[in-house]
């Protein structure tokens, strides 16, 4: 743009005023330096900037205070008489991170002033920085090319429709590594979360719903792609990071899928068009190391709205990903059909949409099982899990192995040693009866992936 176009002054005189704090002296001193003289309408533009931005003046965009001061009488003045004003110097709003907030304190952040800074603690180049952030260098409706950053991998659900699961190429799963270690594992989530988190489990999801009169799960539909790049950016721009750093961030932890992918056989009828559209913009990816934790965070107001509607009505409420738990007493049992109501409005106004079709509502007489996890008197394994489980180990005793691996683990002994594991955790009796059983199956090379 020309020097001495309107559009061109605004600017330079927006970066000068952000280049320093919002006081109306301090705006009015870098006004003068930038256009060499003062003038009498800097004076009334720094209260009015002041006054409507100084509130969140870090975050405040060049443009909208560009408009602001096209807009002002007294420099629209200036503007139209022979002594336009003009650009002497340039000052531009130093890269800074602004200070944790309050709920924050006492968490050490990554220090992230610059795009540089952020290269720097990713070990990567700028030039890399910004690729990894995908800005679509091919055609977007192109199924495959080595130039995305992603593969898809189509997995059947038990309804016949499909869940598409992306998975970030090597060098970008670890850049994502490093932002959920170094920065997102830090974030304290809502008390009610229980999923993908240090220290919690399934068991403590269920355990707080035992032995009560009735127990009502609720499910989430397509809970990563429902979390778009906008919710993502203000996420991490409410930490204290700057535009560009908040920007970068969430480019690097969403993906949107090609046209080309959600048309092919595999997925094309096995998707709605809601699902599509959710998928065709920049969402958290199911398969990326960061996404679970980044969706815990933007559910963190899901979880307290949620939180206050159980306890006004004397119920308990827990979250697993996209499963939601109240439980209570015999009048929660009674207002059930309302509670799927209101649940369902808090969702829709948080960014997210029920799968009604999924909700259950268990009452003492019968089963009621949350997340694989029986809570009817304590948290305990479904019999006939338990049984099936004993039955395959059984089986591996007497046939071998390899005779029951049927979905080809790479690690069948690891994988029989984390179901066995988890019947422990839930029921230390049979869990001990099946770790008996693991003990005497006779592994050999080709079964054994570790080499034992």
């Amino acid at each position: 743009m020309s020097s001495s176009s309107l559009q061109y002054v605004t600017y330079a005189i927006a970066d000068a005023m952000l280049s320093g704090t919002a006081e109306p002296d301090a705006l009015v001193a870098r006004m003068t330096l930038a256009l060499g003289e003062p003038a009498a309408w800097m004076s009334g533009l720094a209260h009015l900037a002041a006054t409507r931005f100084g509130a969140r003046w870090d975050s405040v965009d060049r443009r909208e205070l560009s408009t602001l001061i096209a807009e002002t009488p007294g420099f629209v003045s200036a503007w139209r008489s022979d002594a336009r004003p003009r650009v002497v110097r340039v000052m531009m709003r130093p890269p800074v991170q602004r200070p944790a907030p309050p709920w924050l304190q006492g968490v050490a952040l990554p220090q992230l002033a610059t795009l540089a800074d952020l290269a720097a603690w990713l070990d990567a180049g700028c030039d890399e920085l910004d690729w990894l952030a995908d800005r679509w260098r091919v055609p977007a409706h192109a199924a495959s090319s080595p130039l995305h950053h992603y593969v898809y991998k189509a997995i059947q659900k038990r309804d016949g429709r499909c869940r598409l699961i992306e998975i970030p190429k090597t060098r970008l799963r670890a850049v994502q590594r490093k932002v959920l270690h170094g920065l997102l594992d830090r974030i304290p989530l809502h008390e009610a979360a229980h999923g993908f988190r240090r220290g919690r489990n399934i068991v403590s999801f269920a355990a707080p719903h035992a032995d009560k009169a009735v127990v009502i799960r609720f499910d989430l539909s397509d809970f990563f792609a429902s979390v778009h790049a906008g919710r993502v950016y203000s996420t991490i721009r409410a930490l204290g990071y700057s535009l560009a750093i908040s920007r970068a961030i969430t480019a690097l932890c969403t993906n949107r899928i090609p046209s080309g992918r959600l048309l092919e056989a595999d997925v094309r009828d096995r998707i709605d068009w809601l699902e599509r559209q959710r998928y065709r913009n920049r969402h958290l990816p199911q398969g990326a190391p960061s996404s679970p934790a980044l969706a815990n965070l933007c559910a963190y107001q899901l979880d307290l709205r949620l939180t206050g509607l159980a306890r006004s009505i004397g119920a308990t409420y827990t979250r697993y990903a996209d499963d939601l738990a109240f439980s209570g007493g015999d009048d929660l049992a009674r207002m059930a059909e309302r509670l799927s109501i209101r649940v369902a409005a808090i969702a829709i106004e948080e960014g997210f949409t029920l799968n009604l079709r999924k909700t259950r509502v268990m009452r003492r007489g019968a089963r009621q099982h949350l997340a694989g996890v029986v809570v009817n008197t304590h948290p305990n394994i479904a019999r006939p899990a338990f049984d099936a489980l004993k039955a395959t180990l059984t089986n591996c005793v007497r046939h071998g192995p390899r005779s029951q691996n049927r979905d080809d683990h790479s690690d069948f002994r690891a994988h029989l040693a984390g179901r066995v594991a988890h019947v422990a955790m839930l029921n230390a009796a049979r869990g001990e009866k099946l770790k008996a059983l693991f003990e005497r199956i006779v592994w050999d090379c080709a079964d054994d992936a570790t080499g034992d």
